[in-house]
């Protein structure tokens, strides 16, 4: 277990440093997001009896809060981005 947590951390670093990779990037690329991390996360806390808002998982993934990390870094899914993403999640 230690060593999943570690790899969780550095993980959620790598992914803190890389604000230019936009969550539409990764969910088209590996179906899976920044926000996604924040829900395991969550759902995590849960299960061991640990009540964690959604906002609170966000900022523990994003390093900030939600709000102020798309400001600062996420940009409009450009058209090829958005025809990805409807490719790949049809269900």
């Amino acid at each position: 277990m230690r060593l999943e947590a570690a790899a969780f951390r550095r993980l959620v670093q790598h992914l803190r440093e890389r604000t230019d990779v936009q969550n539409i990037d990764l969910m088209n690329l590996a179906g899976f997001c920044r926000n996604c991390l924040a829900n395991w996360y969550r759902e995590a806390a849960e299960s061991q009896g640990i009540v964690l808002t959604k906002e609170d998982s966000r900022t523990h993934i994003y390093g900030m809060p939600y709000e102020e990390w798309k400001a600062r870094y996420q940009s409009e899914a450009s058209p090829e981005q958005a025809a990805a993403f409807q490719q790949t999640h049809k269900h």
